[in-house]
């Protein structure tokens, strides 16, 4: 598995939001970057995030203080309960004086199910996609049909290009996300 640095240890957190959270999965990170702006002996860290869809499955997230550090942990217990999905959050900073709040940042989450406890396909969105692109491709250049109906779209032989190119960049974005998992650079 390699050289992989203990990441129970706050000492090893990442210093940015994860793009991914695996349901079932302690997540931890640290805000190191806003303590000379916003103390955190006068001010509170929180996280809000909402389902994208339905708007009421709402996560909420209160760092806390560790020397100038904002650390932010979630127990495996807590996000085992978290809906798969793509979720929109943002990061706010409330001065505790008056109970003021700031819109610090904003950005994407997407739960993942966890494969230990989850029953769901595992094979991702992208990987379907490639797959019903590769069949509009495959039937498309056998000429087995001048068109071709996909997820309600329908394509004609002179979209074979535009579908090779969606193609391309849809594998190298799973090719992307895949060494991303598994940490390992281009």
């Amino acid at each position: 598995m390699g050289n992989v640095a203990n990441l129970f240890s706050s000492t090893n957190y990442a210093t940015t939001e994860p793009d991914k959270i695996i349901a079932g999965d302690r997540i931890a990170w640290k805000r190191t970057d806003i303590h000379t702006d916003y103390a955190n002996s006068a001010y509170t860290l929180k996280y809000s995030a909402r389902l994208e869809g339905t708007g009421t499955t709402e996560i909420e997230i209160t760092a806390s203080a560790s020397g100038t550090d904002y650390l932010i942990e979630v127990a495996s217990a807590t996000t085992a309960a978290y809906a798969v999905g793509r979720y929109q959050w943002q990061a706010y900073i409330t001065r505790t004086s008056d109970s003021e709040r700031l819109t610090l940042e904003s950005g994407e989450w997407e739960i993942i199910a966890n494969r230990d406890a989850a029953t769901t396909d595992p094979i991702s969105h992208l990987r379907k996609r490639l797959n019903s692109l590769e069949t509009a491709i495959e039937t498309l250049s056998a000429k087995t049909a001048s068109t071709y109906s996909i997820a309600g779209r329908s394509m004609s032989y002179v979209d074979l290009p535009e579908l090779i190119s969606t193609r391309d960049r849809t594998l190298a974005e799973i090719k992307t996300r895949e060494r991303k998992r598994f940490g390992v650079r281009a």
